[in-house]
């Protein structure tokens, strides 16, 4: 402890470094600071300063990273002061209530290259329910939702969930380049599916913003990417038989019966997989499903993959495949169908 921590008859071992050099008014009056000290600490030239309305930096130079990202979650989450002379219990550590680190700042937590460095980030968003009565103020920037994720801790910190925060960045932003940087690294990166953040941009109303929709564009051409290099992977690890990739099916002199991801031509089993976008959800969806019940009817099997599935379980994905070849001689002869290149 140094000359700039609070004297204090309750013991400040269970708060962290950081947690010792930023506290709240709450926090200081249950270690026995009065509001007067706290007032004269904070004289120009003392030995604090008000780093936001009723949070303290407990020494005089300029807030670090993690003391700003402290905090602007101790503004948001503070509890209500009661009144003076009332009975005051210690507060938890650490006091954040249910708030969490989201946007840009949450994604700079979960390491995106894409995503700005924490000190050059002029406002720290702050995830908080709607009913909080408090304004976004200083370095701290309030974003209110009905329903809060369930966040993920990253460095003591209680940070919102990748889809979440990149559609609190996204709603932030109108560089479509930046957009798109942080979408299509969401998934490059290994941090979520396409799916995850489609979700959450729809959820936040975000994709009729032509920017946000040219994005989610080069977002779903990734994700495809992706999706397919696992597809090959599966394959070659598990030792399925080698298909016909991305093919085309079409009756002899009849209509096209449309593409597919992967074909099997001698036991007659399709794979396809499913990277819908929410804005058109409905419509693909009856699509895949008219497409499925027509190859289904001339005896081809069609086997319906999530990328998810093939990135979280991919032994699990290749026996469902695995079985669907097996199964081909107990099935009625396939019509002949035309296999073109897609």
């Amino acid at each position: 402890m140094n000359h700039n921590t609070p004297l204090s008859p309750l013991p400040l071992s269970h708060l962290s470094e950081v947690q010792r050099r930023v506290m709240s008014g709450a926090q200081l009056r249950a270690h026995g600071i009065s509001p007067a000290r706290i007032a004269s600490q904070c004289l120009p030239g003392g030995p604090w300063q008000s780093l936001l309305p009723g949070v303290f930096l407990l020494h005089p130079g300029p807030p670090t990273s993690e003391e700003r990202l402290h905090g602007a979650l101790l503004y948001a989450g503070r509890p209500v002061l009661p009144a003076q002379g009332e009975p005051q219990a210690p507060p938890a550590a650490p006091p954040y209530g249910e708030t969490m680190v989201t946007g840009l700042a949450a994604l700079a937590l979960h390491q995106f290259a894409s995503a700005p460095p924490l000190l050059s980030l002029d406002q720290i968003d702050v995830l908080v329910p709607r009913t909080r009565r408090l304004r976004s103020t200083g370095c701290a920037r309030l974003v209110r939702t009905h329903t809060l994720p369930r966040p993920e801790e990253i460095t003591g910190v209680p940070v919102a969930p990748v889809p979440r925060a990149i559609a609190d960045a996204v709603a932030q932003l109108a560089d479509a380049s930046a957009v798109r940087r942080l979408l299509t690294e969401a998934v490059s990166g290994g941090h979520c599916e396409a799916a995850a953040v489609l979700k959450e941009l729809s959820r936040a109303r975000l994709l009729s913003r032509p920017h946000v929709v040219n994005a989610v564009d080069s977002l779903l051409a990734e994700a495809r990417a992706i999706a397919e290099q696992r597809l090959y992977d599966l394959v070659r690890t598990h030792g399925l038989p080698v298909p016909l990739w991305n093919v085309d099916l079409r009756l002899p002199g009849g209509p096209h019966l449309g593409g597919v991801d992967a074909y099997w031509p001698e036991q007659a089993v399709a794979v396809e997989l499913d990277t819908r976008a929410p804005r058109n959800d409905d419509a693909l969806w009856s699509e895949y499903a008219r497409k499925r019940e027509q190859l289904e009817r001339l005896g081809i099997t069609v086997v319906h993959i999530m990328p998810k599935r093939l990135r979280e379980s991919p032994e699990q994905q290749a026996t469902v495949v695995r079985t669907a070849l097996m199964a081909a001689p107990d099935r009625d002869p396939a019509a002949y169908v035309m296999v073109l290149p897609r």
